[in-house]
């Protein structure tokens, strides 16, 4: 009798440890995918992130750009108003108002 409850028993550990064993496998397959998607998710992002970073890049680089030559207009304007001024001042001297 004590041979079988010794056989039983050693029956049950071996099942037990072998449904362990797949358990444990199985729960370790699952976290290195879990990792590896992660990881993928993160480069996707990277990637995106710099792909947007070198679009703003691109576009500060024209905005620079357009905001001289608006300044270059500006300043060309201011001299033009300046020059127009003093033409009127003088034409006002000349006809003799104020």
């Amino acid at each position: 009798m004590e041979n079988i409850y010794t056989v039983i028993i050693t029956a049950i550990t071996i099942l037990g440890s072998t449904k362990a064993w797949e358990f444990y496998s199985k729960k370790s397959d699952k976290n290195r995918e879990d990792e590896f998607q992660y990881r993928y998710d993160c480069r996707s992002r990277i990637d995106k992130l710099e792909a947007l970073l070198t679009e703003s890049s691109r576009e500060k680089d024209l905005m620079r750009a357009t905001i001289l030559e608006l300044s270059t207009q500006l300043a060309a304007l201011r001299v033009k108003i300046d020059l127009m001024e003093e033409e009127r001042k003088e034409w006002r001297k000349e006809k003799g108002l104020k």
